[in-house]
């Protein structure tokens, strides 16, 4: 089975087709040395802070495997036909001869898992006596009485341990003839049955040193212990913002400088001294933003009657609220969290505009502030209201060709003027009042 993904591994490596769908920013990082340890036969642990696709990585890799196999029908550990190991097959096998009944399995019913929790069995794992089959008459010593677990039952394919540390250490020495001699043993049964199994274990750092431990007999037997990461760059994050969040299913518009805004709130966020860096922030915490983001853009066409959903600067506060359970603080921080992270959001808006809009000539806005031009915005203010709220605008064009927004529609016009508007405010250009979630730029 090995064999099987390093020929396709390589064959897909000389093509140059992609060798793992939907990873995004490992290219030159962690998919290098996972094809390093496909290509070696080697079983591997993934470790890495939540929520930084540990999990999706593993699954993966089971599309290295080839799209059909055949399999000793009824089987319950996948036995090849030519090569049956449990005893039902080898019976059916010297009965049948050539006429063995043969079914065949997809690459996506080859790839099992279990997240490892402290109850886990062996029994879970390995397998267990199935009293059902001796109370049908067999006897105890008969190896058809096994109740087969996830291992075996992965048999010829890929099998993932998500958390291996949290699995109890009594519980993990179970693996070590998996690992080692390809095999499993079934309590006191004289049964020895050759596994052709790729296993990957996924573990967070945080849980490796706090929560439990994976026994070092086990950790001696992976050929390859991987580090993942977060984002490197901030357009990676934006590619996986883009590719992650159901914003189609929401509804609504989410304009990507708002993306921005809020890939860089997630970086800000990371980086903060105020939050505990050793259990990370996760991918969904920028995922989830999104999808808030535009939920509030939905909630405020569905409350005034907006024909379009598109979201604006003043849905961003509610993030803020939403997420705060995502962070996990410094203990010196307790009861600051909304303030650090509303601080925050500020920072990665004022950024965002400074990168966007920086340099560019908006005295025409300004000077409809300085006329005495007072505007009202706010999560319930339509796009309608804030544009008659200013007026005509010179430039306003140009604000939004350099957003990179083509759409001029009313809510996309609101959207780019309102960011602008937050961004002169930061930058103390503007001032602005808030009061009871409405808020009101003036000179």
């Amino acid at each position: 089975m090995k064999a099987e993904i390093r020929e396709n591994l390589l064959a897909r490596l000389r093509s140059g087709q992609p060798r793992f769908p939907g990873i995004v920013g490992f290219d030159d990082t962690v998919l290098p040395q996972l094809e390093r340890a496909l290509l070696a036969g080697h079983d591997l642990v993934l470790l890495g802070e939540r929520g930084q696709g540990k999990t999706r990585l593993i699954r993966t890799v089971a599309g290295l495997l080839d799209e059909w196999t055949p399999v000793v029908e009824g089987c319950e550990i996948n036995d090849h036909p030519y090569a049956p190991s449990c005893v039902r097959c080898r019976r059916l096998a010297e009965s049948a001869g050539e006429e063995l009944p043969v079914s065949w399995r997809h690459r996506d019913e080859r790839y099992g898992e279990k997240l490892a929790t402290p109850d886990t069995s062996v029994g879970d794992l390995i397998g267990d006596v199935d009293p059902i089959k001796i109370a049908e008459g067999r006897t105890l010593g008969d190896p058809e009485t096994v109740h087969y677990g996830l291992v075996p039952r992965s048999n010829r394919g890929v099998f993932s341990v998500n958390e291996l540390p949290d699995l109890a250490e009594r519980i993990q020495v179970s693996l070590l003839n998996v690992l080692e001699e390809r095999d499993i043993q079934v309590r006191g049964y004289n049964l020895r049955l050759p596994l052709d199994i790729l296993l990957i274990a996924s573990a967070n750092p945080e849980d490796y040193t706090n929560r439990g431990r994976i026994i070092t007999p086990l950790k001696d037997r992976f050929g390859a212990e991987i580090r993942t990461h977060y984002p490197l760059t901030i357009e990676t994050e934006l590619e996986l913002i883009r590719q992650e969040a159901a914003l189609g299913d929401v509804g609504a518009d989410l304009p990507g400088h708002l993306v921005e805004v809020i890939a860089r709130f997630t970086r800000l966020v990371r980086e903060s001294t105020a939050v505990d860096s050793r259990s990370g922030v996760s991918a969904r915490f920028s995922i989830a933003a999104a999808e808030t983001a535009a939920a509030s853009a939905l909630r405020r066409a569905a409350l005034t009657g907006e024909e379009r959903a598109v979201a604006r600067v003043a849905d961003l506060p509610g993030i803020v609220h939403t997420l705060r359970g995502k962070v996990e603080f410094e203990v010196s921080e307790e009861g600051r969290e909304i303030e650090v992270l509303a601080h925050l959001l500020r920072r990665a808006v004022a950024e965002t505009f400074r990168g966007s809009l920086g340099g560019m000539d908006l005295s025409a806005l300004l000077e409809r502030f300085s006329e005495g031009v007072q505007v009202e915005s706010g999560p319930l203010v339509p796009a309608a209201e804030l544009l008659r709220g200013i007026g005509p605008v010179d430039g306003l064009a140009r604000i939004m060709s350099r957003l990179g927004i083509g759409d001029e529609s009313p809510g996309h016009a609101a959207a780019a003027l309102e960011f602008t508007l937050e961004g002169l405010y930061l930058l103390r250009r503007l001032s602005k009042e808030e009061v009871d979630g409405t808020a009101v730029y003036r000179t």
